[in-house]
């Protein structure tokens, strides 16, 4: 994997920060909720993912570059 630079994290910090709502658009990932499903940004890790407390109780990052998320 190759980590995204300092700007870029601080890009996406600031696009999604702590309280931002996001809905799922695709997720590579055998447990990944179902798409469509709804979730709350709790914040974004050195390597630009997003940490989403899901609606339904799942709490599985967003990888940077990999998962695809829209603001709600």
């Amino acid at each position: 994997m190759r980590f995204p630079s300092k700007e870029i994290v601080e890009r996406v910090r600031r696009q999604y920060p702590a309280g931002t709502r996001v809905e799922l658009l695709h997720m590579d990932d055998v447990q990944a909720p179902p798409i469509g499903t709804r979730g709350t940004v709790e914040g974004v890790d050195d390597t630009a993912s997003l940490l989403v407390a899901w609606d339904n109780g799942s709490h599985l990052n967003v990888i940077y570059g990999e998962d695809e998320v829209c603001r709600i």
